[in-house]
């Protein structure tokens, strides 16, 4: 089994030295699949108190979202718009930081485990093609410094698609 990295500094400080590996992790790289996977997996090696973190991509032209590249338990596999949080983060195309999921209406429970979570929509031409998903066990696990640098992260692989 993995460790989680130990990084020193601020949670500032950590996150730019997250950034700037993810940055030269998919530099250069535009297969979608491929970065998306290798962010899953450098964000669970890096982030602490999670228990699931990874991508949904939209499925065609319907309006639900398909498990991608993730780092976890098996999850669920189709998430329709406006469903959980996941598909609340699509259909509003806003990111949704939840202290806790227990009582979010309609919380889409793949893992008893998770307790909190954000997710961020990944967008392309104004549409959103994704969402990263990153759940936790702990009860409000997210902040906005996660929001500001998970987003940031977000925007650097939304640079790569073409």
């Amino acid at each position: 089994m993995f460790q989680k990295v130990e990084y020193s500094g601020t949670k500032e400080q950590q996150y730019n030295t997250l950034t700037a590996q993810v940055k030269a992790l998919i530099d250069g790289e535009h297969n979608l699949i491929a970065n998306l996977a290798n962010t899953s997996a450098l964000l669970n090696q890096f982030l602490h108190q999670i228990n699931w973190v990874g991508f949904y991509l939209k499925d065609g032209d319907r309006n639900e979202l398909v498990l991608g590249p993730f780092v976890g338990l098996p999850a669920c596999v189709r998430i329709p718009y406006g469903k959980g949080v996941c598909g609340t983060s699509a259909q509003t195309k806003t990111v949704q930081r939840i202290d806790n999921v227990h009582d979010f209406p309609g919380h889409i429970a793949c893992d008893a485990a998770s307790n909190s979570e954000i997710v961020i929509p990944l967008m392309h031409n104004g549409e959103v093609i994704g969402v990263l998903d990153i759940d936790s066990p702990e009860f409000n696990r997210f902040d906005e410094t996660d929001q500001k640098y998970l987003q940031a992260i977000v925007n650097l692989i939304e640079e790569t698609i073409r």
